[in-house]
């Protein structure tokens, strides 16, 4: 892509160009609302004089993809002057509008002096240039083609054409009721209507058009600012061996980014899920933009706009700046979006950035990007900009319930402790790794990241570890699926008469019931308040929480341990054996991920209890030291003491 041209051209630039829209392309298919989105932008967009320039702001269209065509192209096999034509890549359906309306404007608006039209070959519908210049308004206010050998249902491409043809006529009428000026829409359409322009030089443009349409790929900001990064002219007066290597080493460096940033462990570590480009690099484009158009006066303000390819105009205008600089525009471009992304490695590599920073990315949004990266530039030394995240994140968590507070018992705000319990899992790492780091026979192999990626891939939720509802059901359907739960974890004699259970008469079921019931081990009641703090709360991922249901901890604790085992743990079910219901534990299958959050394994292992205590029950005891380390994690923002002593 090193000699990629791009720049930006008006309609009015176009007229006396020659465009060849290959076999590859499909016909001309806008519709009438395209049409009609086109023609509204244009005439609601208002020109404005820049300040202290002779310059207009300018509408945008998208981009103009296309090759210069060689003279021994056996494709171009028609009598016309063979040099100068172009090949449509992509644009051409734009193109052909464009066509369309300047010929309005010379067939109806009379009074001006006709402009000359753009020359458009079509390989495989040859008829098509002949029938958009026969296109005429008849007297009944329809649009018609005057020459009989031009039919509309000879190709579907007419219809759209004549469709388009009319929709540009009932507009222009309906304009004219109102303070419409047809000489100003002329004139915004002509010399303040730019295509940006993106000539390709040694692609395949097959290949081009096949990724840009068939896969539906926009033409991004990014490529079009990598054709203006390795346009020769922007390089200054290099000489040629050396701009040649030049452009090779930013075009390996580009790709290099490219890579790194389409790994998701480090491109989540940095967004949220759902924050997607089809090139990566698109974002620190858009952050240099956004950061550095707060220093942009009006006048430049107003040139780049805010559509989306803002982002590509702010560099356009950048390198076609005349001031004066002794460095290369390329080089301090180029090594400012080096510097961010060797920003965002040093975050991601370094343990403790590497938390904070992705906790204050999942809570905000990019947003803080902006601001940590202005932070990180603004401080002295890495421990002024620890201090900084632990200020923000101490922010976040004041804003969250107290560890005592109670939630309402239906849990529909239990959310609301999801910042602290994300919290304590990413404390809980760092204060792990800072007891390695203190440790010389501990290598850096040994050192554990909290996977950002697993986490916002699998969409984790606050749920209860000790169900919030009571295991004593009222309902046949209730107190089967709580026996089919706890079935796994009790034993034989109980799962005896579980079996018993489903299959009796209804009438005995009951009795069964409360029988299992009481072989069941008492355990200590928790009121419906305590059931609803903190200390009961953790994070499970959806298809976790919706495995185990209702079930004691016990079962719960199967199923975390199963998938930290990369499996799926099925709850039993029921099937009938002839007369006979039986329980099948059902087949353990592979979970796309085993990742389980260290804290969430951490409670349904005991690890926060004092001693080790009944394991099929979660205890208020057990609560109390999971309270406690939360407390203590969160004691650490006010802190920077060493980690304590176990």
């Amino acid at each position: 892509m090193e000699d990629n041209k791009i720049e930006l051209k008006s309609v009015g630039e176009l007229l006396d160009m020659r465009f060849f829209i290959p076999s590859y392309q499909r016909g001309y298919r806008w519709k009438e609302q395209q049409v009609l989105d086109l023609l509204n932008d244009i005439n609601e967009f208002k020109p404005e004089k820049i300040k202290d320039t002779n310059e207009d702001t300018w509408y945008c269209l998208q981009p103009l993809v296309v090759k210069h065509m060689s003279e021994e192209d056996d494709r171009l096999d028609f009598t016309e002057e063979k040099n100068g034509w172009y090949e449509v890549i992509d644009g051409q359906q734009r193109l052909t509008t464009i066509f369309l309306l300047v010929h309005y404007f010379n067939e109806m608006w009379v009074g001006k002096q006709k402009k000359q039209l753009p020359i458009i070959k079509y390989e495989t519908r040859n008829d098509s240039y002949d029938y958009l210049m026969s296109l005429v308004i008849d007297e009944f206010g329809q649009a018609k083609s005057f020459s009989e050998k031009r039919l509309d249902y000879d190709y579907i491409d007419f219809h759209y054409m004549k469709q388009t043809y009319n929709e540009i006529n009932r507009w222009a009428i309906d304009m004219c009721g109102s303070s419409f000026d047809n000489n100003e829409f002329q004139s915004k359409t002509l010399s303040k209507t730019k295509f940006i322009w993106y000539e390709s030089v040694d692609e395949d443009p097959v290949k081009v058009f096949t990724r840009l349409n068939i896969g539906k790929i926009s033409l991004t900001n990014a490529e079009l600012i990598k054709a203006l990064f390795l346009n020769r002219s922007n390089f200054g007066g290099e000489e040629a061996g050396h701009l040649k290597l030049r452009q090779q080493e930013i075009a390996s460096e580009w790709d290099n980014i490219e890579y790194t940033l389409q790994n998701d462990e480090f491109w989540l570590f940095l967004h949220k899920k759902g924050y997607e480009r089809p090139t990566r690099i698109d974002f620190i484009f858009d952050l240099i933009c956004e950061m550095n158009s707060m220093k942009l006066i009006d006048k430049q303000i107003e040139k780049i706009g805010s559509d989306n390819y803002r982002t590509f105009r702010y560099f356009y205008e950048y390198f076609n700046n005349d001031s004066n600089e002794e460095e290369s525009k390329i080089e301090n471009c180029w090594r400012e979006v080096k510097s961010f992304f060797q920003t965002f490695q040093e975050w991601f590599n370094d343990l403790e950035l590497y938390h904070y920073v992705g906790f204050l990315v999942e809570m905000e949004n990019e947003k803080s990007l902006r601001e940590l990266v202005k932070k990180w530039n603004e401080v002295s030394d890495k421990k002024e900009f620890v201090a900084y995240l632990r200020e923000k994140i101490k922010d976040i968590i004041k804003r969250c319930p107290s560890v005592d507070f109670q939630y309402k018992e239906d849990g529909g705000d239990k959310q609301k402790c999801k910042p602290i319990l994300l919290f304590h899992n990413i404390q809980t790492i760092i204060n792990q790794n800072a007891n390695y780091i203190s440790n010389e026979k501990y290598q850096i192999g040994v050192f554990y990241k909290f996977p950002f990626h697993l986490y916002k891939l699998e969409g984790w939720d606050v749920e209860h570890i000790n169900s919030n509802t009571t295991n004593a059901e009222e309902d046949d359907a209730t107190q089967s699926e709580w026996l089919l739960n706890i079935y796994i974890g009790v034993d034989e004699s109980i799962q005896e008469d579980i079996c018993r259970y489903f299959n009796s008469s209804e009438n005995e079921k009951k009795a069964i019931y409360e029988e299992i019931k009481k072989k069941m081990p008492q355990t200590e009641e928790w009121t419906s308040e305590e059931k609803n703090r903190i200390w009961n709360y953790t994070l499970l991922d959806s298809s976790t929480n919706k495995s185990y249901g209702n079930t004691i901890f016990s079962g719960k604790r199967r199923v975390i341990i199963g998938k930290d085992k990369g499996k799926n743990i099925a709850i039993p079910k029921i099937s009938r054996d002839g007369k006979n219901e039986k329980i099948h534990l059902g087949v353990e299958t592979d979970a796309k991920s085993s990742f389980v959050p260290p804290c969430t394994k951490h409670i349904f292992m005991k690890y926060y209890s004092p001693s080790m205590s009944e394991l099929n029950y979660w205890t208020k005891i057990d609560a109390g030291g999971y309270k406690k380390d939360i407390e203590y994690c969160l004691e650490k923002l006010e802190s920077t003491n060493k980690i304590r002593k176990q």
